[in-house]
């Protein structure tokens, strides 16, 4: 996954880019070490990984994996 998929898929969650931005800067996530969406992606976790954090915490159906 790129992070231009893992944008569009964060946008399609929350609703707007805007919200999905904020959210990727202040949700802490513990399967990802304790770090939130952003310093995830920058610490050089795959897009692929974090979107697979995100997806168990937004509790998002199956499909959207």
């Amino acid at each position: 996954m790129r992070h231009t998929e893992f944008w569009t898929r964060m946008e399609q969650a929350l609703g707007s880019s805007a919200y999905a931005r904020h959210w990727s800067e202040q949700q802490v996530l513990g399967s990802l070490g304790g770090q939130t969406v952003n310093e995830a992606l920058a610490s050089g976790e795959s897009p692929k990984d974090v979107w697979r954090a995100v997806h168990e915490r937004l509790e998002l159906p199956p499909s959207e994996r």
